[in-house]
């Protein structure tokens, strides 16, 4: 699997989180109530404060939304060699979700490539290698929080641990830390306070890579066709099986 198609699926795993907590088009948080920002300097009751107000509206937003779709441009810093810099990339396409654990990423450029799961399967199709691989959408490939977010059941407070980075009146940002063992290791949200919706994702994987996504042109709750998130690999390309050999 190329590094980048992996890093896709991370990033899967990170909208399953930031899925319904999305602003949907046209949404303007100045119409929300005014709040005080809080300092950097500010005690630890005031930061307190912050955090729990700001997890308490992310967590209602992502109850409150069945499906997304958006435009995202993503970017990706792979883990240096090293004394070798790593390379930065920046993909664009459009993505949609739909609870439970569906998903839909179209890669557009530099060079197409699509992320499909509907829920049961997951395919990851690289046209340009006529190469399609496939694996279970389930417990066997996302794990822990990943899984319970992707299902429609994520608790922030209870699959992570959360730490305030910042707190400003309309930008709050989150340091998310799966409780349970997973394939990544933190995800970064930035959300506003009021209403929950998050305007970027930044996840870390265990590897030392890093993908930040930002959502545009933000669409919810459509009711997408359950074919959205199906794919029949055409006739020319190679299958990959990655499902364990007792689901095969």
């Amino acid at each position: 699997m190329r590094p980048r198609r992996m890093l896709a699926v991370w990033c899967g795993i990170a909208l399953g989180i930031a899925v319904a907590t999305s602003a949907s088009a046209g949404s303007d948080a100045t119409t929300s109530p005014k709040k005080e920002a809080t300092p950097a300097h500010a005690g630890t009751d005031a930061q307190e404060a912050c955090r729990q107000r700001a997890v308490r509206a992310v967590q209602h937003r992502y109850e409150s939304i069945r499906d997304l779709r958006a435009r995202f441009v993503q970017t990706t810093r792979p883990a240096s060699v090293g004394d070798r810099a790593a390379e930065t990339t920046t993909s664009r396409g459009s993505v949609a979700v739909a609870k439970p654990s569906r998903m839909r990423w179209s890669y557009e450029s530099p060079e197409p490539s699509l992320v499909v799961s509907d829920g049961k399967t997951l395919w990851i199709y690289d046209p340009a290698f006529a190469e399609a691989q496939r694996m279970p959408a389930d417990g066997a490939f996302f794990s822990g929080a990943a899984l319970q977010f992707l299902l429609g059941r994520g608790d922030m407070e209870r699959d992570f641990a959360i730490r305030l980075v910042s707190c400003e009146e309309k930008a709050v940002e989150l340091e998310l830390t799966p409780r349970e063992p997973t394939s990544y290791e933190k995800l970064f949200l930035v959300a506003n306070p009021v209403t929950g919706d998050v305007f970027r994702t930044r996840i870390d994987d265990l590897l030392g890579n890093s993908t930040t996504v930002e959502f545009s042109d933000l669409q919810v709750n459509l009711d997408p066709p359950a074919d959205l998130f199906r794919f029949e690999p055409p006739t020319h390309v190679r299958i990959i099986d990655l499902s364990p050999p007792s689901t095969r």
